[in-house]
């Protein structure tokens, strides 16, 4: 679900730029297309790091996903190997899901696009618009539920318009956010034997 979605929003639809209509706007909920170059809700690596670069910021970033989606699935493989119970496999199957969709974006969608400024991407170019682990992560889904203005009596963010939910995601974001939401909420039951943790 996750890369058929997001293949069909590279090939059909230029990135949706500043002022420009959602692809489908029903209030509620709009469809646009987004690229993430960072982390969760668009930060990036030199954000917090500034004396490195964002191509090396990018780089490091998508070298970490890597090794944490193989540490994420050597701990689903022990879990299901030691039968630790269906919420902990669940939960790990879907962080391992969504970070897996994630992270093919982040490694070829660079090579294997090329870029969506103002046109649609084309599948297979002669040269993409990034080189392999320089490639960014397509966002599209947004659930702006309510929007306000804050008193201007509010010190700092007085007489500003806020937008709650205002970020743009993808279905890898929302398999990994809802494993770990069960992680949260069932953690008592799914950690209470000590075998839950994958063994050293």
């Amino acid at each position: 679900m996750d890369q058929g979605s997001k293949f069909y929003i590279k090939l059909n639809y230029p990135l949706s730029g500043y002022g420009v209509p959602a692809i489908l706007d029903w209030g509620f909920f709009k469809l646009l297309f987004v690229e993430n170059k960072g982390m969760a809700m668009g930060a990036k690596l030199n954000d917090f790091i500034p004396f490195i670069s964002e191509a090396t910021s990018k780089l490091v970033l998508t070298l970490f996903r890597i090794v944490a989606i193989f540490g994420l699935g050597y701990w689903l493989l022990d879990s299901i190997k030691k039968q630790s119970g269906i919420l902990l496999n669940w939960a790990l199957a879907l962080i391992f899901a969504g970070a897996l969709g994630n992270i093919i974006d982040s490694v070829f969608y660079g090579v294997i696009f090329t870029d969506s400024y103002g046109k649609i991407a084309e599948i297979f170019p002669e040269k993409g618009y990034a080189s392999l682990f320089y490639g960014h992560v397509v966002d599209m889904l947004q659930f702006p539920l309510v929007e306000w203005t804050w008193p201007s009596w509010i010190p700092f963010v007085g007489g500003e318009n806020y937008l709650f939910f205002q970020y743009i995601f993808n279905v890898a974001d929302t398999a990994i956010s809802t494993g770990v939401g069960i992680l949260i909420f069932f953690n008592k039951k799914i950690f209470s034997k000590s075998d839950s943790l994958p063994s050293s």
